[in-house]
């Protein structure tokens, strides 16, 4: 029901209540038979009555653009109804006026729930001189059945606020937890590459003597650079909405063309992988992958050179992912090395690394750790569910 609420749209009922009132109101006989209030005698209808009616009713078509207007109209119908003594149906006008004047108005309630209560006093004084039918419990109990509709009013545009507050903070949540997962992707793709191209080219600049091994590592360069390449626009097809659901699934299972890449700037790195991915891998096998290629990339950075070992296991319903790296000097060149966590001290380290693998790896239920070992190494550890939903 709220669903095609909206789809009709809340204004769609205005327009006919109006003129519905109007109509069971000027039925064969209607006075007496509505609201009463102060014991004027009733009176038979007449042009002037007519008149009273249409004045109470049909202002309620334009409440939803002027609900202060509305409600004035129809009070001063309805003081004209109950002063004459109609007492039609049209009454019924008053409460629903208040009712839609309290969901409507915004920034005035106070002046005009003032000016209404002025007004049903100077009513209830001018129906007492007149008519000594009603006491003054009797206004008193109508006035707060009045307030009631008011006070109705003003609880749907609280709650109506209160659920555009919260849908704001929804999409602004939403939106704030999109911008962190695009920049941790942006991070683990380019960081890595990156550290990789630029150990690389800062070994180049120790091998211009040997014209082979030059080449080697500017070859290595360019291909870590088409890497990059390949893997930004994968991920701009992730991030771009008209992309076919079928082409978004992330192009995982490359551990041993990472590896390698790593092993080409410079960084002996020992591979094994135990067993095959579960079937269906959901996304584990993208966070495994993340948590190699992080850990590798801190291993370029911070201990380039330092043997370094990574082991992938694929069992039953889960993957267990362990990278330690050593604390020692390597086999690269002392100046090449030098080079290379001067480098790595440039770029400075960003806070969306292994605290976004963290995060990564505990949303899908898994177990995260990194830090130094009992053998000195700094070992980076996950153990990661298989077969949730990404």
């Amino acid at each position: 029901m709220p669903q095609r609420w909206r789809r009709v749209g809340a204004a769609t009922w205005y327009v006919p209540l109006g003129p519905g009132l109007l109509a069971a109101s000027l039925l064969a006989e209607p006075h007496g038979h509505g609201t009463q209030l102060g014991g004027v005698a009733d009176r038979h209808f007449g042009a002037l009555a007519v008149v009273t009616i249409a004045l109470e009713c049909l202002p309620l078509v334009l409440s939803r653009r002027w609900p202060v207007h509305c409600l004035a109209l129809v009070s001063a119908g309805f003081c004209v109804d109950q002063l004459r003594g109609y007492h039609s149906v049209a009454g019924t006008a008053l409460p629903l006026a208040l009712l839609l004047a309290g969901y409507r108005v915004g920034g005035r309630r106070r002046l005009v729930a003032a000016a209404f209560t002025a007004g049903y006093a100077a009513l209830a004084v001018a129906l007492a001189r007149i008519a000594d039918g009603e006491s003054a419990s009797g206004f008193v109990a109508f006035y707060l059945a009045l307030a009631l509709a008011w006070g109705a009013g003003a609880w749907l545009r609280a709650n109506r606020a209160a659920e555009a507050e919260r849908r704001r903070r929804v999409a602004e949540d939403t939106r704030s937890a999109e911008r962190t997962r695009i920049a941790r992707e942006l991070h683990d793709v380019v960081t890595h590459h990156v550290t990789a191209m630029v150990v690389q080219a800062e070994a180049a600049r120790y091998l211009t003597a040997d014209p082979d091994r030059l080449d080697q590592a500017l070859s290595a360069v360019t291909d870590t650079g088409r890497l990059a390449a390949a893997d930004l626009r994968h991920l701009l097809d992730l991030l771009d909405p008209y992309q076919p659901a079928g082409d978004r699934t992330p192009v995982v299972g490359r551990l041993a063309t990472l590896v390698e890449q790593t092993r080409r700037a410079g960084q002996p790195v020992e591979f094994t992988e135990e067993g095959a991915p579960p079937e269906p891998a959901g996304s584990s096998d993208l966070v495994a992958y993340r948590v190699v290629q992080e850990a590798l990339t801190n291993a370029l950075k911070y201990a380039h050179g330092s043997r370094t070992s990574v082991r992938v296991r694929h069992a039953g319903k889960e993957i267990t992912v362990e990278v330690g790296t050593d604390p020692g000097p390597g086999t690269a060149p002392t100046a090449a090395r030098a080079a290379g966590a001067a480098r790595a001290a440039e770029l400075g380290g960003s806070g969306r690394g292994l605290a976004g693998l963290r995060e990564r790896v505990g949303v899908l239920g898994g177990e995260f750790s990194a830090g130094p070992g009992p053998d000195g190494r700094f070992v980076v550890h996950a153990r990661i569910p298989a077969g949730s939903p990404s």
